[in-house]
């Protein structure tokens, strides 16, 4: 060895009459024969971690485990169990919110939930949305309610089809971002186009959302695009076709859902966390900006 190698310490018993056997780095009254095979310190029996060669000591062995990558889904997110639980709690607080609205609390729950904005031109004085930040929360209780059986049963089934599989790829929190932006900006977007007088509900932004996002990340797996694609053309269509249905709240979802989708999914990997949460601020920022501009055109 030359001079100036480091040498692992040793702390050999420097007593008269000592056995020369090293002492323990953790338990200077232990003596021992056997160092970490990675690092040279001494170690004793209580101290000796099994290592494919030799031992390890504790601190060489706690410092590989902090060097583990932690598992992650396919766009980061945090692996579980059950992939599809906030799906399954995303469709109970629907069904619940449409039992209390139609059969407990009607009908004053749905006439306070709904997506309802009045301008001054009507009555006087704006009404729902249009009257300003304490009525906004109505952007998103809308997007619980459902006026038939029929209605929540359609976006509950589309939830339940789509909803893991995106779930389990992006993770509990980044999924459940992509279904409230989508279905804020669906409000959004049909309060500033149509907020002088208007009365929406629904989970079908939301759901158009989670197409799109679909879409995309099918897009980005280089997975087949025919089964989504011809999935949301028909929905389109019906969207389109049917009276009574609010397609500026499924447009306004669908974009939101795309624009969300592809900055969570497209993240560069080494600045994923960044690029994903300014892509969130991103639109939740756009959904505001439409408030406000709503409120400004329909507002007294």
């Amino acid at each position: 060895m030359l001079p100036d190698e480091s040498r692992p310490p040793t702390d050999k018993d420097p007593r008269p009459g000592g056995s020369g056997l090293s002492r323990c780095y953790r338990h200077p009254e232990e003596e021992t024969g056997i160092g970490c095979s990675r690092c040279g310190r001494p170690i004793c029996p209580r101290c000796m971690v099994n290592a494919s060669v030799g031992f390890h000591c504790p601190e060489c062995v706690s410092g590989d485990n902090r060097q583990v990558r932690r598992a992650t889904t396919r766009f980061g997110g945090q692996p579980t169990a059950d992939g599809a639980l906030v799906t399954k709690v995303l469709i109970g607080i629907n069904l619940a919110v449409f039992v209390l609205a139609a059969y407990v609390l009607t009908p004053w729950l749905s006439e306070d939930l709904s997506l309802f904005s009045v301008g001054p031109q009507i009555t006087g004085f704006p009404y729902g949305v249009a009257a300003g930040p304490d009525q906004w929360y109505r952007l998103l209780t809308a997007t619980f309610l459902h006026i038939a059986p029929w209605h929540i049963a359609t976006n509950m089934v589309m939830l339940w089809v789509i909803g893991p599989a995106l779930e389990a790829s992006l993770g509990r929190l980044r999924f459940l971002a992509l279904y409230l932006l989508s279905g804020l900006a669906g409000s959004a977007f049909a309060f500033v186009v149509a907020g002088g007088f208007m009365n929406s509900l629904g989970a079908s932004g939301a759901v158009f959302g989670l197409l799109g996002a679909t879409a995309v990340m099918q897009k980005q797996n280089r997975a087949p695009l025919g089964p989504v694609i011809a999935l949301l053309v028909f929905n389109l269509i019906v969207t389109f076709s049917v009276s009574g249905i609010d397609w500026r709240a499924h447009i306004g979802g669908l974009v939101a859902g795309i624009l969300t989708a592809a900055g969570l999914m497209y993240a560069p990997r080494e600045r994923r966390a960044a690029v994903q949460a300014l892509t969130v601020a991103a639109v939740a920022g756009l959904v505001l900006l439409m408030v406000l501009v709503g409120t400004a055109r329909y507002g007294g």
